[in-house]
């Protein structure tokens, strides 16, 4: 028969062992996926773990727009990040509000196990 000591020590050695398997997830943005908003000044991407700022960025296309029928998606860089003191929230500020439109998010993060992860959402403006 084991240790009651020496079991708790597995216990305590896989139990610890198992947040690194986890990778960081999008679990919000506002707008949110698939949302109509009035023109928002910001996108917010929250994860569900610190993300490493290095590893982590976003790509913001216009996919649509009054006028826009048969052009290619335009991508849109007037904006700046900014990540929280948390490192699970990464913001793109705009440098003016978004365009009435759709648009494209396509954002990736490499949470601290270095695993990336990717992903898009679309929302639109009134």
């Amino acid at each position: 028969m084991r240790h009651p000591v020496v079991i708790f020590a597995l216990l305590a050695a896989v139990a610890t062992a198992v947040p690194a398997f986890a990778h960081a997830k999008l679990i919000a943005s506002s707008p949110a996926a698939q949302a109509t908003v009035d023109k928002p000044g910001k996108i917010v991407l929250t994860f569900s773990e610190k993300v490493m700022p290095a590893f982590t960025g976003a790509e913001l296309m216009m996919t649509s727009m009054a006028g826009m029928a048969g052009h290619d998606p335009m991508k849109i860089s007037d904006f700046t990040t900014a990540m929280s003191a948390d490192g699970k929230t990464l913001t793109l500020l705009m440098r003016r509000a978004l365009a009435s439109g759709s648009y494209q998010v396509n954002w990736h993060a490499g949470g601290a196990d270095a695993h990336r992860l990717e992903g898009t959402f679309s929302f639109t403006v009134k």
